[in-house]
């Protein structure tokens, strides 16, 4: 089964051009991007989804059902006309079943850009970063759009840069563990080491964490598990929504120099100190 062909360009045309994300020939609106794995339904996955504001939006291409006309699938509830599809390569293992697993979802017409997985085992679902270079320099090759999920070395998110990769995206911690940005200095070191855009994946737990990541600098967030496994999965998706709107204008606006002593809010001018007001005369 074949699907439409989404179309590249459309968010170029609505985003506004102050301030928006690009990923190669995609322009986003949103900084932050969400998975729809974990949800109790679809209808609540497209629930939370419409919550979070997110106009790209990452599938795994082996839960689409490709070969299957007429069943229900998760495409059904995305809005396709809004939102660009990100095609993952989820539950590789190495660089040939994830180049293979791009291409599958490429000549169903899902796209020809990729969230590019290549994972090193089962226990932490950490990359596998040599065979991640290796697929990522073959998809390049090919015409994708390459998005891969890394670590938070960035030795390696700048090799990935120069093979071509569309932006990077370094884990915060584990998957799925909503553990935070464990390694705040090596985004940090990330982010001044290469120009594409940097997008952290992975182990983001809460609001705070967004907020965090875009305070850090990041270009955006992508995040799954922490929505999908909230109480409230919609009102967390708002939350999510909401942070990276607030630690993006706290980054843009530049926060005050830390201090090791305290500095008064108020000025001391008229201030009255044993009897006489500071400043008098």
């Amino acid at each position: 089964m074949a699907f439409a062909p989404s179309t590249e360009n459309r968010t170029t045309q609505s985003a506004p051009q102050q301030d928006a994300l690009r990923i190669g020939p995609f322009t986003l609106q949103s900084r932050l991007i969400v998975g729809t794995g974990k949800y109790a339904t679809f209808a609540l996955m497209r629930e939370a989804v419409e919550a979070s504001g997110a106009d790209m939006v990452t599938i795994a291409v082996r839960r689409v059902n490709l070969n299957r006309p007429g069943e229900e699938s998760l495409l059904d509830y995305l809005d396709r006309k809004r939102i660009t599809i990100l095609p993952n390569t989820a539950g590789c293992y190495n660089a040939e079943d994830a180049i293979r697993t791009a291409r599958l979802g490429r000549e169903a017409g899902l796209s020809n850009l990729v969230k590019l997985e290549v994972l090193g085992d089962p226990q932490t679902l950490l990359p596998d970063t040599e065979a991640l270079l290796i697929a990522t320099r073959q998809l390049v090759s090919e015409g994708f759009v390459v998005m891969p999920y890394t670590n938070d070395d960035p030795i390696m998110a700048k090799k990935l840069e120069d093979a071509g990769a569309a932006c990077v995206m370094p884990l915060a911690a584990p998957i799925g563990s909503g553990q935070g940005i464990l390694n705040p200095l090596n985004i940090e070191f990330i982010l001044r080491r290469v120009k594409v855009p940097v997008i952290v994946d992975a182990g983001v737990g809460t609001a705070s964490d967004a907020a965090v990541a875009m305070e850090l600098g990041a270009d955006g967030v992508l995040m799954n598990t922490a929505i999908a496994e909230a109480k409230d999965p919609v009102a967390m998706a708002t939350a999510m929504r909401l942070a990276i709107e607030a630690g993006r204008l706290a980054r843009k606006a530049g926060r005050m120099a830390k201090r090791e002593t305290a500095s008064a809010s108020s000025p001391t001018l008229g201030a009255v100190v044993g009897g006489a007001a500071v400043g008098a005369s």
